[in-house]
């Protein structure tokens, strides 16, 4: 027995040992692991932080290309229509000279100029980025180009330079031409006393009302400019925004470097992988490589490692439908993100083997603390069970361990309550840290939808602007013309009747005219021009309807709350997606029918009451459409699309808009989350899931309203709008 005994004895741990590894293991895996989550954590949140950084940088440039490269080429359609019109004449260059001249006050462009099929031509320029010029040439070169000064009028006071020009000889002039319609001309470069003037020309053809070619009108944007507008994002020191075409010329950058470069003292365009900057250069090879330039047909996302620093690279193409084709290209730094991080890591680290240290200092002392009474007590023990009766043990001593096991005995059940109560805070904790823990997903969850809610407003509202501001400036000329054509009506008739006068009472004609008035069918003219004026009178009409309701739409010149008639915004929203409820090649009409009760002024948000109808109705012809992808066009003839809109008042207190279709319905369970943030059935690119959303927010949070969907699937869906009449700012009654 005794030997069996110290066997199980050689086999057994110290117990300072058992007391101090495990709980030195334990603290070092866990701070280990702590470490490595909260590393892989920061890099998540890095790489998601850097794509919204990316993309919301891409989407500034992109709404700056088009707003910025919409100008020339809306400013070449005026000036063509006029000069085809009339209002404009070509052959007297002086006026051309200063109406250019005030079209550059109003704009940010370079150039706005044109050149005739004669060789003549006329221009106000902006060569040093401040003062306005007027160059004025002739048919012939040498030095058939003369650069006026101008006063604060406009008026030309004196020759500042000569030199040579040929029409014939300039893309601008030459290249659409060649393509018979508007385009962007090929990228020119050169280097004038006033700096380097580098810039892209939108050229025009132009025609008189015979349609006869004339020249060419064109409008230059400097690109300097896009690089100034570029640097001005600032998304980080090191990251870089550049423009590419697509055989890897630089266009613009938002680094210091110029895009072009000078060779034998002439200026060339700078190739993108000849680029100074280190990570222009490292991402145009790495696009070259990877199937070249023109092989990017999409958004593409890649990450590079320039100099030694790893890199966040979006690139997309960006197109136009007058001829351009580029790739914008977006790359962020990632020691942008990751440097704080790393210095949190490398703190941490540190903390942690502080923490192991002290650990394991307090571990060896704790144990040593806790083992020697033990052993005394154990050496006792084992001397009295080894038969050695005579151990000196003073009598207070074995009391001292009647106290101790009495001691013990306590101290159990003082353990024990103090692990019931220490269980039962660990619960009443896990509680609040799960409730918190909700409600922190509640707040992001709220905060994801305010979010994209002030997106989308912002959206509206540029939208707004940007559709009042283009009712603002077509009105004026559509009345211009609609007002003049009755004069000309009347003027055309009293004509036409004095011609029939004349008929009448001379019958022997002179040979001259006899032949003439058969040559031009002057019968078939007398009868044609009375319509041809009828029918432009119609057109104009219709202009100025469509621009009332657009006006009537955006709501961007009256008040934000006053009251409405709430059909004019129905019937605005409804000339707006007129495009798309007229037939087409592979459908007929989506028939619509109004259903108006006698309803007063209504007191609203009437811009976002029309944001709410204009979301319904697109929704309901989604559901029209996708229906009748499904049937053939004779089926859809014999049932056709509807949608029917109805409203009516309320116990005289209420507005009630009904809008039905009888396309192919909702289903229950959709029809439960159809006014869910980010919940939408449409496929990627064609919906966010915000816009019910919104509507819903709208009726009933900023009108004290209800909105309500019926829907069954296979017949139809129909939304009830339900708002009061009369609304107060600041409460809902």
């Amino acid at each position: 027995m005794k030997t069996h005994y110290l066997s199980k004895e050689g086999k057994a741990f110290p117990l300072q040992i058992v007391l101090v590894v495990p709980f030195l293991i334990q603290i070092f895996g866990a701070v280990s692991l702590v470490g490595y989550l909260s590393f892989k954590n920061g890099q998540r949140a890095v790489n998601h932080l850097a794509e919204q950084l990316i993309d919301r940088t891409s989407e500034v440039v992109d709404e700056h290309l088009k707003s910025y490269l919409s100008i020339p080429q809306t400013l070449n359609q005026i000036n063509a229509d006029a000069i085809r019109r009339g209002i404009l004449d070509v052959r007297d260059r002086k006026t051309l000279g200063k109406y250019f001249w005030d079209q550059m006050h109003t704009s940010d462009l370079t150039y706005i100029g044109i050149g005739l099929t004669t060789g003549e031509g006329v221009g106000a320029a902006r060569y040093d980025g401040k003062t306005i010029t007027i160059d004025d040439w002739t048919a012939k070169p040498p030095n058939n180009v003369y650069t006026y000064a101008t006063d604060d009028r406009g008026n030309q006071t004196k020759v500042n330079a000569r030199w040579n020009w040929e029409n014939s000889s300039e893309p601008w002039y030459t290249q659409p031409i060649a393509a018979n319609k508007p385009i962007w001309a090929k990228i020119l470069i050169g280097i004038f006393p006033t700096g380097p003037y580098i810039v892209a020309s939108s050229s025009r053809p132009i025609y008189d009302s015979q349609n006869r070619l004339l020249g060419m009108i064109a409008c230059d944007i400097h690109l300097l400019k896009l690089g100034d507008f570029l640097r001005s994002l600032n998304i980080s020191q090191s990251g870089r925004v550049f423009l590419l075409e697509r055989d890897g010329t630089l266009i613009a950058t938002s680094g210091t470097e110029k895009p072009f470069t000078f060779i034998n003292q002439k200026a060339e365009r700078l190739r993108a992988i000849n680029s100074s900057d280190p990570i222009i250069q490292n991402i145009a090879r790495h696009l070259q490589t990877s199937n070249g330039f023109n092989s990017i047909t999409q958004d593409t996302d890649f990450q590079l490692e320039v100099q030694g620093k790893r890199y966040f690279v979006d690139v997309a193409p960006w197109r136009d439908k007058y001829g351009l084709n580029w790739l914008m290209v977006v790359s962020v730094p990632e020691n942008a993100f990751m440097a704080q991080i790393n210095a949190n890591t490398h703190t941490t680290i540190a903390l942690c083997c502080g923490a192991l240290v002290i650990a394991s200092v307090m571990g060896v002392f704790t144990s040593h603390w806790i083992v020697r009474p033990i052993l005394r007590l154990n050496r006792a023990s084992k001397a009295m069970a080894s038969g050695n009766l005579d151990q000196t043990v003073e009598t207070s001593g074995i009391q001292e361990l009647n106290t101790l096991s009495n001691s013990f005995n306590h101290m159990a059940g003082q353990v024990h309550e103090s692990f019931t109560a220490l269980e039962k805070s660990k619960e009443e904790l896990e509680y609040r840290v799960e409730e918190r823990t909700t409600e922190l997903k509640n707040a992001l969850g709220e905060l994801q939808r305010t979010q994209s809610q002030v997106i989308q407003s912002e959206k509206m509202s540029s939208l707004g602007q940007l559709v009042a501001g283009v009712a603002h400036e077509i009105n004026n000329p559509v009345n211009f013309i609609h007002g003049n054509l009755v004069h000309v009506q009347e003027y055309t008739q009293d004509l036409l009747a004095i011609l029939q006068l004349y008929q009448q009472h001379n019958y022997n004609l002179v040979p001259e005219i006899q032949t003439a008035v058969e040559d031009m069918d002057l019968e078939f003219l007398q009868e044609d021009l009375p319509k041809m004026l009828s029918s432009m009178k119609v057109g104009t009409d219709r202009i100025r309807q469509i621009v009332l309701s657009l006006r009537n739409f955006s709501r961007i010149d009256e008040a934000e709350f006053k009251r409405v008639d709430i059909h004019e915004g129905i019937d605005s929203t409804l000339m707006i997606l007129q495009h798309r409820l007229k037939a087409k090649s592979e459908q007929p009409e989506i028939e619509v029918s109004k259903d108006y009760g006698a309803v007063p002024l209504v007191e609203c948000y009437a811009g976002q009451l029309n944001q709410v109808f204009m979301n319904i109705l697109v929704n309901a012809i989604d559901a029209l459409e996708e229906n009748n992808a499904k049937r053939t066009y004779q089926e859809i003839q014999d049932n056709p699309s509807r949608i029917k809109i109805r409203t009516s008042v309320l116990n005289s207190t209420w507005l009630e808009v009904a809008i039905a279709d009888n396309g192919v319905g909702i289903s229950k369970e959709i029809q439960q989350r159809i006014f869910d943030p980010f919940f939408t059935t449409k496929p990627i690119g064609k919906g966010t899931g915000m816009g019910m959303s919104i509507s819903y927010q709208i009726v009933t949070e900023k009108h004290g309203g209800k909105l309500e969907c019926f829907s069954t699937p296979g017949q139809g869906t129909e939304f009830i709008i339900q708002i009061p009449l009369r609304l107060k700012v600041h409460g809902v009654v």
